[in-house]
């Protein structure tokens, strides 16, 4: 039955990943050269400790204000932010670690397909960093994955 094949044969091992004190501009090239949404961040045994998203890069928490614009009498008006280019550096300047989202919601390398996408389901996830009973990283599985998964016959 495909929903209880382990996640093992459906993950990804090759994944992108990332330390709490890399740069944000850097992941986000990473994520787009390897046309990714998201990649899980590891400490220095490998451990899963967070995730970072493209949601957590387009200025969900930053401080970082975009221009605003409103409208009045049917004229749109764009209110520049005298700092812009400023807080933009700045921000892309800042460490993963810093807009990660943690704690990373990961998946047990022995876990099923069925409990694989419940968990995904039920924290809105779109991928879940597959790890050992350490917590070290193994591998990745994605909406993607887990319904070709599904799809497959055995």
């Amino acid at each position: 039955m495909p929903g209880s094949t382990p996640v093992r044969e459906i993950m990804t091992t090759d994944v992108v990943t990332f330390r709490a004190d890399d740069d944000v501009r850097s992941a986000m090239e990473q994520l787009v050269a390897r046309d990714v949404d998201g990649a899980p961040v590891v400490d220095d045994a490998g451990r899963v400790i967070g995730v970072l998203t493209t949601g957590d890069l387009i200025v969900r928490e930053s401080r970082l204000h975009f221009p605003t614009v409103i409208s009045v009498l049917g004229a749109s008006l764009e209110l520049k932010s005298r700092n812009f280019d400023e807080d933009l550096d700045k921000a892309l300047g800042a460490h993963v670690g810093d807009v990660m989202s943690e704690p990373a919601i990961t998946c047990p390398i022995d876990a099923t397909i069925e409990e694989a996408a419940t968990t995904m389901h039920d924290h809105h996830v779109a991928r879940l960093p597959v790890v050992d009973g350490d917590g070290a990283l193994v591998g990745i599985v994605s909406r993607g994955d887990v319904l070709r998964g599904m799809l497959r016959r055995d």
